[in-house]
């Protein structure tokens, strides 16, 4: 945190459109640091939340039109994806609105989380209530939790997680198999797209 405490003494302003970048681009700590930050006065907690939200919601809006005007031209270059994309589709379908709300947690996802969305059939009216609704959770989870249980947080990290970091991440692992594995399933009793159903 004296790190982090120095890089906002020196850059001020730039401070905020890192967090801004960071958040358009990925979900992380970042936020969690900007939160503890902000209790600690050395950012303002008002623009740490815009800043935040603003980089999260755009960002995912960025990725739902790049899917949406592009995503057609990719499955034609590339059809191996066609599988991905029925699958993807299928899951959209059915978990649209959850699937919008929980993938910007699980790391690695939020980068790729809103193009299976652009790619589906859901209009851009819901993806951009359901986006900004999901934003604005996903902020105040994060920047509230810094804000709260920043020196806690900075603590553990300082002595170490240790076992706690193998657990999650083993965890974490499992999962991604298990939602790979069930991915597959569903895309193996799928038609290639533009196939005729009988």
């Amino acid at each position: 945190m004296d790190g982090l405490s120095d890089l906002v003494r020196e850059y001020g302003t730039w401070m905020y459109i890192l967090l801004f970048a960071y958040c358009m681009l990925k979900s992380g700590s970042l936020p969690l640091f900007a939160g503890y930050a902000a209790q600690t006065q050395a950012l303002d907690l008002s623009l740490v939340l815009a800043v935040t939200f603003a980089g999260g919601y755009l960002g995912d809006e960025a990725r739902f039109f790049i899917a949406r005007r592009y995503g057609d031209a990719w499955l034609t270059r590339w059809p191996f994806a066609e599988k991905a994309y029925a699958a993807a589709k299928i899951l959209v379908a059915k978990y649209g609105w959850a699937y919008i709300f929980l993938y910007r947690y699980p790391k690695g996802m939020r980068t790729i989380g809103a193009l299976p969305v652009g790619l589906g059939s859901m209009s851009w009216a819901k993806f951009t209530v359901l986006n900004a609704a999901s934003a604005i959770v996903w902020t105040a989870c994060l920047v509230s939790t810094g804000f709260v249980f920043g020196a806690q947080i900075e603590e553990a990290v300082e002595t170490g997680w240790g076992f706690a970091s193998i657990v999650l991440l083993a965890a974490m692992l499992l999962l991604s198999v298990f939602a790979w594995w069930r991915i597959n399933r569903i895309a193996v009793r799928i038609p290639k797209i533009g196939e005729q159903s009988n």
